[in-house]
């Protein structure tokens, strides 16, 4: 059985853990705050770019700009969006294996598969795997210029036929216990079935219609990165403030357990000092 010295430097120990866990909690939570604010400001615009592309290119030639252009999909590049810190979770790990998940159902499909990673978390884990890096990248905080920097690379490349189809993956925050995981293929820019009052909207260009596309498809790209950075950025902080929650509940469940452990032990030194002290009296009067 351990001796209260023991016991006194494992509850001590599991007490200062608690104090990490419920500081990290409570700085994740006004991260989050701030993480929030950012994409429910820039949700509305993403959306809004997003519905006018959808309607511009259903009625655009393909022909009109590269980004249109829809090739046989020998090579891919995946983008994965994780965190440059750990401690929050299963957030990093549901997006790697989700990763690695789609790279092996796509290696029939494309010939070369390269991957973009997002956050030292995913530069680290996947430096040990086999597979090849276009690019990695570090975070910090999530800013447009560091979107706009990793789609003129992304934009580059399949302009000049280096690949042929672009996958994102990321989490879309709902809630600090919700996080829905994203598989969405930006490239080529393909038209999809928008609403129908969408499709009745006619459109006057000023300027010409390539001079818009030339502005737009980059400009959508890049809000659609930055936004899934801000998406990212909000789900890491509510991941890691349910699990520092989670972690500073248990170390309270381990401090109980190890107090009630520590009582009996007491008890039990104490109720041998007096059998020795009562032995010992007994011992004097004979």
């Amino acid at each position: 059985m351990p001796s209260l010295k023991d016991l006194r430097k494992r509850i001590n120990s599991v007490k200062k853990t608690r104090q990490i866990t419920s500081a990290m909690r409570m700085v994740a939570a006004a991260k989050l705050r701030r993480s929030q604010s950012d994409i429910i400001a820039a949700r509305p615009y993403a959306i809004k770019t997003n519905e006018v592309l959808v309607s511009l290119v259903t009625r655009t030639n393909p022909d009109m700009h590269p980004l249109l252009r829809v090739r046989e999909p020998k090579r891919g590049v995946v983008v994965v969006i994780a965190s440059d810190r750990g401690l929050c979770g299963s957030f990093n790990q549901n997006l790697f294996r989700k990763a690695e998940t789609f790279i092996k159902q796509n290696r029939d499909r494309y010939e070369d598969i390269q991957m973009v990673l997002i956050g030292k978390r995913a530069g680290d884990y996947f430096k040990r795997k086999n597979v090849a890096k276009r690019a990695v990248y570090t975070i910090g905080t999530p800013s447009y210029e560091l979107a706009s920097e990793i789609c003129d690379d992304l934009i580059k490349g399949y302009v000049n036929a280096e690949y042929d189809e672009l996958t994102i993956i990321f989490n879309e925050f709902r809630s600090a216990l919700t996080q829905v995981m994203h598989v969405d293929r930006v490239l080529p820019v393909e038209p999809m079935e928008a609403e129908d009052d969408m499709m009745n909207v006619e459109y006057l260009y000023e300027p010409s219609e390539d001079i818009l596309l030339e502005a737009l498809l980059p400009l959508s790209l890049k809000v659609f990165m930055y936004r899934a950075l801000l998406e990212s950025a909000a789900s890491e902080h509510g991941a890691r403030m349910t699990a520092m929650e989670s972690a500073s509940k248990n170390a309270g469940e381990v401090i109980g357990k190890l107090e009630i452990k520590y009582n009996r032990a007491r008890q039990s030194a104490i109720t041998t000092e007096l059998m020795e002290v009562v032995g010992g009296a007994e011992a004097l009067k004979g």
